[in-house]
């Protein structure tokens, strides 16, 4: 049976990353070793290195003065990592949900964090709109897409301060004007390769703070080494190139960007349109990359009964987060819209059974 991953993260691969990568631990390069085996420092992974990120820059098309680091920790190391670096006196942050609270809190250790605005007390269903950010703030940070709570910011915020953001569930995703930010991180695990490797692009003239930073948490550090001043994770940085690659094939972001509103519109079409079910995102603000539904009040005792259907269908990982509740389709870059299909096919199924 053909399976249809929802998960969200980590979650789905493209086939080309996959069919690349396994290929790569039984033989890198020709070396008659595997990707596992080899030395970072080899000729042979350090093209893989310099190649993926020379791809980073040319599908976000970065401009010149940023760099592109392979880091570890996730993206729950750079809510500290960030602010050690870029907050001097006071920054602004945006509370659109779980992770977005997280950074906030790791950032209060550095200085004044001003919280300008905050859905938090709506069970994050919605983007905060009008809010102020101080021109005296160091920078503006926000959550660009929110997994757990299915919200999305897809447009670059109009603010006077320098942006950082995490994008780690939908960059890659749309075109981002990367010169307005000093720093874009993004854990791998949504829309790149395997857990294990963080993405950082990083403003380098931005990188002034006074503050002694730990050696490990200094961007500076990776900039100087071009990541390698410790040892990569070479696995996961190696599959990121073959997404890339493929990412490129598929015609960029923007092509991307055109594929993923496709299958966004025909899942949620089928939710506003099934009785059975209804979304719980303020429509204005709902995700392209995760798209998190639930039982109408009068079948909500259903719910069990369309997990078993969607799983006797192929389909795992559709169950929502655990603070949540219901469900959630996470439909990243490489989820086929065959598999959206078959979720809006069972939801149809389903329906007429009841």
């Amino acid at each position: 049976m053909k399976k249809h991953n929802f998960y969200a993260g980590p979650s789905i691969l493209s086939e080309y990353t996959i069919k690349n990568t396994a290929a790569a631990v039984e033989n890198f390069a020709g070396m008659g070793l595997s990707l596992l085996e080899v030395s970072h420092r080899s000729k042979e992974f350090i093209a893989v290195s310099d190649e993926a990120r020379a791809l980073i820059k040319e599908l976000l098309d970065v401009p010149a003065g940023y760099d592109v680091l392979f880091l570890g920790g996730g993206a729950s190391l750079q809510f500290c990592m960030a602010p050690y670096n870029f907050l001097k006196k006071k920054a602004s942050y945006l509370d659109t949900g779980t992770w977005a609270a997280k950074a906030i809190k790791e950032a209060k250790f550095f200085g004044e964090v001003d919280v300008v605005g905050s859905s938090k007390a709506d069970n994050y269903t919605y983007i905060p709109k009008n809010y102020t950010v101080s021109e005296d703030s160091d920078y503006f940070h926000y959550t660009s897409n929110n997994t757990i709570y299915g919200t999305e910011i897809k447009e670059d915020p109009i603010v006077k301060v320098p942006l950082i953001s995490d994008m780690s569930s939908d960059i890659f995703s749309r075109p981002v004007d990367v010169s307005k930010y000093d720093l874009i991180y993004a854990g791998a695990q949504k829309n790149l390769g395997p857990a294990g490797v963080t993405i950082a692009i990083v403003k380098v003239d931005a990188l002034n703070s006074d503050r002694p930073i730990p050696t490990m948490l200094s961007y500076k550090t990776h900039t100087d080494k071009e990541s390698m001043f410790n040892t990569p994770p070479v696995l996961p940085v190696f599959s990121v190139l073959q997404t890339l690659k493929w990412y490129k094939e598929m015609g960029g972001i923007v092509a991307l960007q055109k594929k993923n509103i496709e299958k966004a519109g025909l899942l949620y079409d089928e939710i506003d349109r099934n009785r059975l079910f209804k979304g719980t995102a303020n429509p204005e603000d709902r995700s392209l990359m995760n798209v998190c539904f639930v039982m109408n009040e009068e079948y909500k005792d259903l719910e069990g009964d369309f997990n078993k259907l969607a799983t006797e269908r192929g389909m795992v990982g559709i169950k929502g987060h655990r603070s949540a509740g219901g469900f959630r389709a996470s439909i990243y870059n490489a989820m086929p819209i065959s598999s959206v299909q078959a979720l809006v096919d069972a939801m149809k199924e389903f329906e007429k059974q009841h």
